[in-house]
C-alpha cells in the first residue's frame, strides 16, 4: 500500500482522537458529548451551520433535545476560549511545522453583517466584507503561519466605544467587567503578548495599513523584540536614505535645556507616495510571490531605506532605518501598495515581497471559515456566544489544516469521512425557506 494511502476510517479516528484532547481543555466530562457533536456539526455538509439544523443533521430522532445541549455548550457553558485555542494549537501547529517553521504572525480583522443593534458590539462601522460602513460587528485576530498553511490563534470582539460605555448593553449581552474600550491595534498587541507568554514559534508580525500606520502598534512590537513587515498609508512621512531629523539647538544657557530634534521649511520629511514618485525607474523591479491559479503572482516593486518621522520633534533620538516597500503596478497610474519593515539591512527584495504578500494567506482562512464553517452564522446575541462559536469553528478548521498538512490537501467541510444519519424530509430549521418558525 502507498505511504499515501489511508486504511478506511483513520480519519475519522484521527478526528475522534482530536475531539478528545479539545474536549479535555473544556474540563467538565459533561461538556464532551455536545462539544464534539458542535465540531463535528460544523465540518458535515450544509448550508446554514447554526446550532438547530447542525442537531438536526447529527440527531434526526432527537433533535429538540441535541438543539438544547448544543446550545448550551456554545451560549452558556462557562469554559474558556484561551484554553481551547491553545488545545488547537498544540495539536495543530506541529503538524504544520511537518513542512516547514512558522514565518509569520498574521494580524488581521474581519466583519459580519448584523441587523439590529442588540447583538454584541453591533454598530454602524467600516465592515470589510462589505467594503463599507455597515451595521457589523468586528473581531480582531492573531494567525500563525507557515509558508503555505495558517491558523487562527487568537480571536476577540471589538467592543465599540458606543457598547464599551453603555452599561445597560453590557450587562444584557455578558460583556465581562474586564472588557474596556480597546482600538484593533491595542487588541491585536494584546494578542501577541499572550502569544509569546504561551511561547508559541514566532514569526516576523504582518499586518495590514490600518495597523501598520499606527506608530505605537510598530513601536511596541520592536520593543517587544519582534520583526514586522506592515502596510502604511501613503500619507506616512519618512526620512529619506542618508536623512534624519536636525539635531537639538544648541543651549544658550538660558531657560531649559534643549533635547528634541528638529526639522525646518528647508529640510523636512516626505510623505512615502512622494518618495515613491521620486525614485528612478532603475529602482523598480518585477518580483514574483507564488504561483497563481493561472500564472504567477508578479508585481512591481522598489524598496529603499528610510527613517520613519512621525512626530520625531517630539524625540529625543531619531527612529531606527528600516525599509520602505512599494508596490506600483505596470498600467497604474501611482504606487498601490506601501509598507514599512524592520527585516535587515541586507534582506534581498524578493524575500521582502514574499514576505509583505504572505498576509493574504489568511483570506483563505476566513472565506473557507466564513462560507463553509459558518463564522458567521451565529444567531445568539452575546458575548460568550459569539466568542464559543467562533472559538469552535476555528477547533473545526484546525482538524482541516492538520489534514492537509499530514497527506490529505484535499480535506474539506463535507467530505471527511464523517457519517450522520439522514435528516428528517419535513425539517426545516429556524429562517430557512418554507419554513413555518420565525428566525
Amino acid at each position: 500500500m502507498s505511504a499515501h494511502r489511508v486504511a478506511p476510517g483513520a480519519q475519522a479516528k484521527r478526528f475522534a482522537a482530536y475531539l478528545d484532547r479539545l474536549a479535555e481543555a473544556a474540563e467538565h466530562a459533561d461538556r464532551a458529548t455536545p462539544l464534539k457533536s458542535y465540531c463535528t456539526g460544523l465540518l458535515l455538509p450544509g448550508e446554514r451551520k447554526s446550532v438547530e439544523p447542525m442537531a438536526a443533521r447529527l440527531y434526526p430522532d432527537t433533535v429538540r433535545q441535541a438543539h438544547q445541549s448544543m446550545h448550551h455548550i456554545v451560549a452558556d457553558a462557562a469554559w474558556s476560549d484561551e484554553d481551547m485555542l491553545e488545545a488547537v494549537r498544540a495539536c495543530v501547529l506541529p503538524q504544520m511545522e511537518q513542512k516547514g517553521p512558522i514565518v509569520a504572525w498574521i494580524v488581521d480583522d474581519t466583519g459580519f453583517v448584523k441587523k439590529g443593534t442588540h447583538s454584541v458590539g453591533v454598530t454602524r462601522q467600516y465592515c470589510g466584507q462589505v467594503g463599507k460602513q455597515e451595521n457589523c460587528r468586528v473581531a480582531v485576530s492573531l494567525s500563525a503561519s507557515t509558508e503555505s498553511a495558517s491558523l487562527p490563534i487568537a480571536w476577540r470582539l471589538y467592543l465599540p466605544e458606543v457598547w464599551a460605555k453603555d452599561g445597560k448593553r453590557r450587562k444584557k449581552t455578558g460583556v465581562p467587567t474586564q472588557i474596556r474600550f480597546q482600538t484593533k491595534p491595542a487588541i491585536a498587541l494584546e494578542q501577541i503578548r499572550m502569544a509569546l507568554k504561551r511561547e508559541i514559534p514566532v514569526g516576523v508580525v504582518l499586518a495590514d495599513a490600518a495597523y501598520g500606520t499606527d506608530t505605537k502598534f510598530r513601536e511596541e512590537l520592536t520593543e517587544l523584540g519582534l520583526l514586522y513587515v506592515v502596510g502604511i498609508m501613503s500619507s506616512v512621512t519618512v526620512w529619506k536614505a542618508g536623512q534624519g531629523p536636525l539635531p537639538a539647538a544648541t543651549w544658550t544657557g538660558q531657560g531649559r535645556p534643549t533635547k528634541y530634534l528638529r526639522r525646518n521649511r528647508r529640510h523636512a520629511p516626505v510623505t512615502v507616495k512622494d518618495l515613491a514618485l521620486e525614485l528612478p525607474l532603475q529602482a523598480w523591479k518585477n518580483v514574483g510571490w507564488r504561483p497563481g491559479t493561472r500564472h504567477p503572482l508578479q508585481s512591481r516593486f522598489a524598496a529603499v531605506r528610510v527613517r520613519p518621522a512621525h512626530r520625531d520633534f517630539e524625540r529625543t533620538e531619531p527612529y531606527p532605518e528600516q525599509w520602505l516597500l512599494i508596490e506600483w503596478p505596470s498600467g497604474e497610474a501611482e504606487p498601490t501598495k506601501y509598507w514599512l519593515a524592520t527585516l535587515p539591512a541586507k534582506t534581498k527584495l524578493n524575500k521582502l515581497v514574499r514576505r509583505a504578500k504572505q498576509r493574504w494567506i489568511i483570506e483563505r482562512d476566513y472565506e473557507e471559515l466564513k462560507q463553509e464553517l459558518g463564522l458567521g452564522h451565529y444567531e445568539g446575541r452575546g458575548w460568550r456566544g459569539f466568542h464559543h462559536h467562533a472559538t469552535l469553528c476555528i477547533a473545526a478548521y484546525g482538524f482541516l489544516v492538520a489534514e492537509r498538512s499530514r497527506f490529505s490537501p484535499s480535506a474539506r467541510p463535507g467530505r471527511l469521512e464523517l457519517s450522520i444519519p439522514k435528516m428528517p424530509p419535513q425539517f426545516r430549521p429556524r429562517g430557512s425557506p418554507g419554513s413555518p418558525r420565525a428566525a
